[in-house]
């Protein structure tokens, strides 16, 4: 893989030369029209991106998230072309997006959630053959890519079905596949395992993982399911109302937002509720199914075990805090400052 990760806890450890996307106080105004009255209307600003700043290392994957709203997707379309910024600078592998979009769009693959970019009442194959012609892939990578993609997303079934008739979890992986067949140096996915059943979110999982480790490839994730993040990301960048306000890892967005987990035990038979697990506590009782919550930064594994070892247990999972939650801890807790710009966060901390 090219490239040098960051730590654990976001901190840069790369040069300059190896910094692929620079973001360095970009903001997004847009202005909008309010009704005042019956006939009135008032011009407002609204502060989309509000002077943001990251770097992301070639062959990084970072996850980026944050509420509905936050500025996730206006920032992954700045850096693609599709919007211009009010203010700061943007560069992507040396370019700036806006200025010179045709340019860049040949060195980054694009997946928006639930838009797709494939050809609707087309076989899923020839979407894929239009995608080898405009972007003029030689024959031999394409088939080779494209083989690769197939087999790993287990899309041969699909290939001579019209993308209309793909599910939404189907159709993602279609996507998935087509963002990558000219082998971009960039991927920008937006909520990728959106629809996807268990066992294609752990194919599509692994086939990122794959796909960073053989090519190298950047990828900059937005998701709300924080098992895409700790599978995929050692590093997460939290955004909310346009503004950075947390990069490290995941461990430590816990810890800033000390939210909580939430260990849901199924018994035998229904008992009182559980007592005597250090740091957790019995929330809820409903039947042989008890819910116990615990820090978000604590392992669950000492927990389970002292479960195990005093009641007739059947099953159980672990529930993460939702991103909203967390970020609502951080506010809460004082955890970060709000009017936290920049990139910042090395230490793992809040901003």
């Amino acid at each position: 893989m090219t490239g040098r990760a960051r730590d654990d806890e976001g901190a840069d450890a790369v040069d300059e030369a190896e910094q692929l996307i620079e973001v360095d106080g970009v903001e997004k105004v847009f202005t909008v029209r309010r009704r005042a009255g019956r006939l009135r209307r008032v011009r407002e600003e609204v502060r989309a991106v509000d002077g943001i700043s990251f770097r992301v290392a070639r062959g990084e994957m970072v996850g980026y998230i944050g509420p509905n709203g936050a500025g996730k997707s206006t920032t992954i379309k700045m850096l693609t072309g599709i919007l211009v910024p009010s203010g700061g600078r943007l560069r992507v592998a040396g370019i700036d997006p806006a200025q010179q979009r045709t340019r860049l769009a040949r060195r980054i693959g694009v997946v928006f959630g639930q838009r797709t970019t494939l050809w609707w009442d087309l076989p899923l194959k020839d979407s894929y053959e239009l995608v080898r012609r405009m972007y003029r892939i030689p024959d031999a990578a394409y088939r080779a890519h494209l083989e690769r993609c197939v087999e790993l997303l287990d899309l041969a079934p699909l290939l001579d079905v019209p993308v209309r008739q793909l599910s939404l979890g189907q159709r993602m992986r279609g996507d998935i596949a087509a963002a990558l067949l000219p082998d971009p140096e960039v991927l920008y996915l937006d909520e990728p395992t959106i629809g996807l059943d268990v066992v294609s979110k752990a194919k599509v999982r692994g086939f990122l993982r794959e796909v960073n480790a053989e090519r190298g490839t950047t990828v900059l994730l937005t998701t709300h399911d924080l098992t895409d993040i700790e599978q995929l990301c050692r590093r997460v960048m939290v955004i909310d109302h346009g503004r950075l306000v947390y990069d490290g890892g995941l461990d430590g967005l816990r810890a800033a937002g000390g939210g909580e987990r939430t260990l849901v035990v199924d018994l035998e038979r229904e008992l009182p509720p559980i007592e005597g697990v250090p740091g957790a506590r019995t929330v809820r009782v409903d039947g042989p199914r008890q819910w116990l919550a615990f820090p978000a930064s604590q392992s669950a594994a000492p927990l389970v075990a002292a479960v195990a070892a005093g009641y007739p247990l059947v099953d159980l999972s672990v529930r993460e805090p939702d991103i909203e939650s967390l970020i609502a801890e951080l506010y809460a807790g004082g955890g970060m400052r709000a009017d936290a710009a920049g990139a910042g966060g090395k230490d793992g901390r809040a901003l």
